[in-house]
């Protein structure tokens, strides 16, 4: 595949969504590109601003946050494996309101406490921990959902 048909691949590829110089730099190596024309095709799809993986970071914190309800953790994991800068990446995930990672958890934890079975209310808060660490949520925002859950239960 020549330079100019990859550029046109890519920048319809682009003009669809959101993707990071990674995986196009990954779709240009499977389509046997030398290294050279890699990087010149990498550097126009950048100067013509069709990449950025700033914008891609925000947009792939928001999606994981918004629909697949994952945690901080699993998304700075996404976003390492997607190869973005560890400053770019720590900036996307601070854009996320502190309060919206607990208002993503809560009816993660009240669903799955429904369907939970536990012999003991120890086994079943550890089980709850272990689903909320899995989905990538930090101890404090586990913590600090699980004591509202405790605190609602006792009023009912």
């Amino acid at each position: 595949m020549t330079a100019v048909q990859a550029y046109q691949r890519l920048t319809a590829l682009c003009a669809r969504g959101e993707h990071c110089q990674y995986d196009l730099t990954e779709k240009m190596r499977q389509w046997g590109m030398a290294p050279e024309e890699q990087a010149q095709v990498m550097e126009r799809l950048v100067r013509e601003r069709y990449v950025d993986d700033e914008r891609y970071a925000r947009a792939y914190v928001q999606d994981k946050v918004d629909y697949a309800h994952w945690g901080r953790r699993k998304i700075e994991q996404g976003l390492w494996q997607k190869h973005i800068d560890d400053t770019v990446a720590r900036q996307a995930l601070d854009d996320v309101d502190a309060q919206r990672w607990a208002d993503v958890l809560r009816p993660l934890l009240k669903q799955k406490r429904r369907s939970t079975r536990a012999a003991s209310e120890y086994e079943l808060t550890m089980k709850l921990i272990k689903f909320a660490m899995g989905r990538g949520f930090t101890m404090d925002v586990i913590r600090q959902c699980l004591e509202v859950e405790d605190e609602d239960e006792l009023a009912q």
